[in-house]
C-alpha cells in the first residue's frame, strides 16, 4: 500500500466520530477496513473517548457549581 492509498488523518477523525454515534455510511466503512490502519483508528478512538468523558465531566462539575451542591 502506497502513502497516497492512507486515509488522511482528518477521515480519520471524521470516520471515529460517525462510528461513536452510530451515523457512519457504509462506503466510509468499507474505505476505513480497506485502506485505513488499525492503530490510528485505535489511537483516535481512545483520544476521543477520553474528551467524551472529561466533556462530561466537566459539563456535570459546572451544573452541580450552580446547583450549589
Amino acid at each position: 500500500m502506497s502513502k497516497s492509498d492512507d486515509v488522511s488523518l482528518f477521515k480519520v477523525v471524521l470516520s471515529v466520530m460517525s462510528a461513536m454515534i452510530g451515523v457512519q455510511s457504509s462506503k466510509n466503512h468499507e474505505r476505513d477496513f480497506a485502506k485505513g490502519r488499525p492503530a490510528a483508528y485505535i489511537i483516535v478512538g481512545i483520544i476521543m473517548t477520553v474528551l467524551f468523558i472529561l466533556t462530561i465531566w466537566t459539563v456535570v462539575n459546572i451544573v452541580m457549581s450552580f446547583a450549589g451542591v
